[in-house]
């Protein structure tokens, strides 16, 4: 028998990630995971996203294979494949609460960070290369554990300011190869298995709409607008991923 609040949440939490991998929700394709939570177990949520995300990727990629930063790319990849090795590494250490927690607080700084004179100056000014290593092995881990790796990418190049269909074809190329580098660690974890892959086949097309439906609208939305909902967005995530990882860590919930 169907269960339709299971089949509400999983669409739910699927749709808002393909918008989010078109950039029309930036940032907040990051609850995808924490939504499924209220459905299935945490690890079985990061397994069956992961071939759901790979086919949104892809739908991306192709959109926006002309329109992307090669220099934001060359410098976040390395620490990106760094970040997903430690993740393996760590995984039956480190818990989701406290990796929600973490980038939740991070998340919050940079976009408080963001309302300063000073980062109004730093902003348009050329990517570091130490800060976007960092940032790329921080944004390959969290998306290791949890698919959280969105708020650590953002904290680099969101301040770049880039026009809005740059970042969406970076940001589209970036995860696109940092969750194809999950899927020999996942397989090893048992996180593909059977059923997770049955639960990924039946969700792909909901994805790969929510893809399409973002791509038509993000072409159309201004420079400013962009931007603006793209802050405000990341501040309501930063406060829905301190609030999961305190519930998580310090209340067992």
């Amino acid at each position: 028998m169907v269960d339709p609040y299971f089949v509400a949440v999983t669409v739910l939490a699927v749709l808002i990630v393909g918008l989010s991998k078109a950039g029309l929700l930036a940032g907040l394709g990051v609850v995808g995971v924490p939504l499924l939570t209220l459905v299935m177990p945490a690890r079985d949520a990061a397994g069956m996203m992961l071939p759901v995300m790979l086919a949104m990727d892809a739908i991306a990629v192709f959109a926006y294979r002309r329109q992307f930063s090669w220099q934001i790319l060359k410098v976040m990849l390395p620490g990106a494949v760094a970040g997903t090795l430690l993740g393996w590494l760590l995984w039956s250490v480190v818990s989701d609460s406290m990796v929600l927690l973490f980038v939740g607080i991070i998340t919050l700084l940079f976009v408080l960070d963001a309302l300063l004179p000073l980062r109004k100056k730093l902003e348009g000014l050329p990517p570091s290369t130490p800060s976007g290593l960092f940032w790329g092995g921080f944004s390959g881990f969290t998306s290791f554990v949890s698919h959280t790796g969105g708020p650590p990418y953002q904290i680099y190049v969101l301040p770049q300011r880039l026009p809005p269909a740059i970042y969406v074809g970076t940001s589209a190329i970036f995860f696109a190869l940092t969750n194809t580098a999950k899927l020999i660690p996942y397989f090893f974890l048992g996180q593909l298995n059977l059923h997770n892959l049955s639960l990924s086949a039946a969700l792909v097309p909901v994805g790969i709409a929510g893809v399409l439906i973002g791509i038509a609208m993000v072409r159309r939305i201004s420079m400013a607008l962009f931007y603006r909902i793209a802050y405000w967005l990341v501040f309501l995530l930063a406060l829905k991923l301190i609030w999961d990882g305190v519930r998580g860590v310090f209340l067992g919930l």
